[in-house]
């Protein structure tokens, strides 16, 4: 982050930022690291963006203001040089996982979501270590195709847009798909990162994953 502190970055984070997210009432020395680093990032003129992905959607803006940072709807388009992206976490993508995208409909209802944002930190900490247990062990009884993204899925979501970015399936790639491009973001872990720097200023949009080791 201090490599990019000083060139009015716009961050746009998409998804999965943390292994689980338990309510924005959460608090804990490394966290707040994280907060103070990325009000120092705010403070010079950069920006940070955030989407929800399937293990912190219950993220919300009250945590975002402690750096100034951005909610973003799960589906966003920007406009660059001329190209049109759309950016999103990814997980919709998998209609094939249809137990999951079930899961999801449930868990992300607004009136459950506002109902356990109420209930003590406690209960949502055995809540989330439950969910994330369950998720372990559905994945081991799942196929990879199953788990990856639906090609009619990611074709619908090309229609109006030039390169699709998204993340979640764990998969980091470029797909070429004839004059369109599919961005497949990779896992941030304590020693490795995957970022994909994008420069408004340049003529060609030569796009390519960088890895950072740190």
């Amino acid at each position: 982050m201090v490599h990019y502190q000083n060139k009015q970055t716009q961050l746009y984070i998409l998804g999965d930022w943390f292994n689980a997210w338990i309510g924005d009432d959460y608090s804990a020395p490394w966290l707040d690291e994280i907060v103070e680093a990325l009000k120092v990032f705010n403070q010079k003129g950069n920006r940070v963006y955030f989407q929800v992905g399937n293990r912190d959607f219950a993220l919300n803006q009250v945590f975002l203001d402690k750096f100034n940072g951005v909610l973003l709807p799960d589906i966003y388009y920007l406009n660059i040089a001329g190209h049109q992206y759309r950016l999103e976490h990814g997980d919709a993508l998998c209609t094939d996982d249809i137990s999951y995208q079930k899961f999801k409909k449930i868990i992300r209802n607004p009136f459950l979501v506002a109902f356990l944002r109420r209930t003590p930190l406690s209960f949502r900490t055995k809540l989330v270590n439950g969910f994330r247990k369950r998720s372990h062990s559905d994945k081991q009884q799942k196929s990879y195709e199953i788990m990856d993204v639906n090609e009619q899925a990611v074709l619908s979501a090309l229609t109006d847009v030039d390169i699709l970015i998204h993340g979640h399936t764990h998969r980091p790639a470029i797909h070429q798909l004839q004059h369109k491009q599919r961005i497949v973001l990779g896992d941030w872990r304590e020693d490795q990162a995957y970022i994909l720097e994008i420069d408004p200023s340049s003529n060609t949009q030569q796009l390519e994953l960088i890895v950072w080791n740190y």
